[in-house]
């Protein structure tokens, strides 16, 4: 009976948590994003131009696209399609239970396990799909969605409210704005773009199943100390990605790895031979690989000399985002303009979507509305992540992010480097591939134990 009336105070503590969050983090979606007409906008290695004669902002959300004229009203809707095409990961609450634990939710803990899966992602649509892939539904989620979203979260936490007193399940409120699904006439590639779009979101779904969803990273996780519930800093998350991707068994994510650079330094023969590895479906290609690199823009704040590092590398077409945020708020950074980063927000709870059914809802795992928050304001721990194809593309991407970061160096130490050989030829234990006793080992456990309690501030 004890153990029961805990779980009945975490799952009423949860819905607490969870109508305080979308209160909080619904008036900011709400609320417009502006954008200069006189400066470019970059978004994970894309360029877009609002530039008109008139001096002034630009909405995203279409408001005032009367005001402007058709040459950059259809850039705008270009960078408006782009951006809702990424993939966007938030808390989620009434999921299946997590192991060991009586949560049902991740609110008010797991943003940035959240946003390391965003940058996943769109690791994996990069390689899967294509940076010039788009949906072709992204502007049907107009402008109506958000400005709904209050009224639709106030309706959503009565009923959660009402629904924990009487305990019962919380009724599912729909939103009428989908209720019905264009046919659409798909030659080939699009019906296979739009399969793996799916496969994709259904790698992140919330289920214990799901090779990169929650319960499986909590699972990795542990094994560096933490569990469901703590705070995740973003170099923990790296390496409870690169184990997750490592341990994955579709045989569709055999061609892909993650490498995780090791204190600041990518040691370019053990990425390749990451690369270079034995593919379980027994082909001679070699992987693609996502390289994370944990790093630190500062002391106890962002140095603002490394703004131009941070835009060189989400200019760059290979780059798949940022893992950072605000102090004890973790974001997905994506783009810039001007001196202001361009991001998505983990933190909004929505509700399970079991991504097991056939053609679950598409909807809610696509921000409508990007958000802009400024470069100083930024925490300094994070860690950035780059997506090579091939040997050919990690060697161009190497010699190419070397030049950027001694261009964009006001120090005289980069903030990381690239250097030939292994780990081990520098006298660093070298982190095997596979490790069939632990999912960790010692070296790595200590370098966790180290980011997560000194070197970095959780986010």
């Amino acid at each position: 009976m004890e153990a029961t009336g805990t779980d009945e105070v975490e799952k009423i503590k949860s819905k607490f948590m969870s109508a305080w969050h979308n209160m909080k983090y619904s008036w900011v979606l709400k609320t417009k994003t502006y954008f200069s007409r006189n400066s470019p906008v970059f978004l994970l290695g894309k360029c877009y131009h609002f530039k008109t004669d008139e001096s002034g902002e630009l909405s995203t959300d279409g408001s005032n696209f009367d005001k402007i004229n058709t040459e950059i009203s259809g850039n705008v809707e270009e960078f408006r399609k782009d951006f809702i095409s990424r993939i966007w990961l938030t808390y989620r609450e009434e999921f299946p239970q997590i192991k060991g634990s009586a949560l049902t939710t991740d609110c008010g803990w797991g943003c940035t396990l959240r946003t390391g899966q965003m940058l996943l992602a769109q690791g994996l649509m990069l390689h899967f799909l294509g940076r010039a892939w788009v949906w072709p539904d992204a502007l049907d989620i107009d402008s109506s969605d958000s400005e709904s979203w209050t009224a639709h979260t106030v309706k959503k936490l009565t009923a959660s409210f009402e629904a924990s007193l009487t305990a019962e399940r919380e009724p599912k409120i729909l939103s009428n704005h989908h209720q019905g699904t264009l046919k659409r006439n798909c030659d080939d590639s699009e019906m296979r773009n739009e399969v793996y779009h799916r496969k994709i979101i259904s790698w992140f779904g919330d289920s214990p199943l799901a090779a990169f969803g929650l319960h499986q990273l909590i699972e990795y996780g542990k094994k560096s100390g933490k569990i469901a519930g703590d705070w995740y800093g973003p170099a923990v998350v790296a390496h409870i990605l690169r184990k997750a991707v490592e341990e994955a068994r579709d045989p569709e994510l055999q061609g892909v790895t993650v490498y995780v650079a090791q204190d600041c330094t990518v040691y370019s023969s053990d990425v390749i031979d990451r690369q270079c590895s034995f593919m379980d479906s027994g082909k001679a290609d070699t992987k693609a690989v996502i390289i994370l690199v944990p790093v630190r823009l500062g002391g106890e704040r962002t140095n603002t000399d490394y703004l131009e590092f941070v835009k060189g590398i989400l200019s760059l077409e290979y780059c798949v985002g940022i893992i950072g945020g605000k102090p004890k708020q973790s974001y997905y950074f994506a783009g810039f303009q001007d001196d202001s980063l361009i991001y998505m927000d983990p933190h909004y709870c929505q509700s399970f979507v079991d991504v097991s059914i056939k053609d679950f809802p598409l909807e809610s795992f696509h921000c409508p509305s990007p958000k802009k928050m400024s470069f100083k304001k930024m925490d300094p721990s994070c860690t950035v992540g780059f997506y090579c194809r091939t040997v050919q593309d990690f060697e161009k991407a190497s010699e190419e992010i070397t030049k950027m970061l001694k261009s964009s160096s006001k120090e005289k130490y980069p903030l990381f480097t690239f250097v030939k050989g292994h780990s081990r030829d520098y006298d660093f234990a070298s982190s095997p591939l596979h490790e069939e006793n632990d999912l960790f080992s010692e070296d790595e456990k200590k370098r966790l134990k180290r980011f997560s309690t000194e070197e970095f501030v959780l986010l």
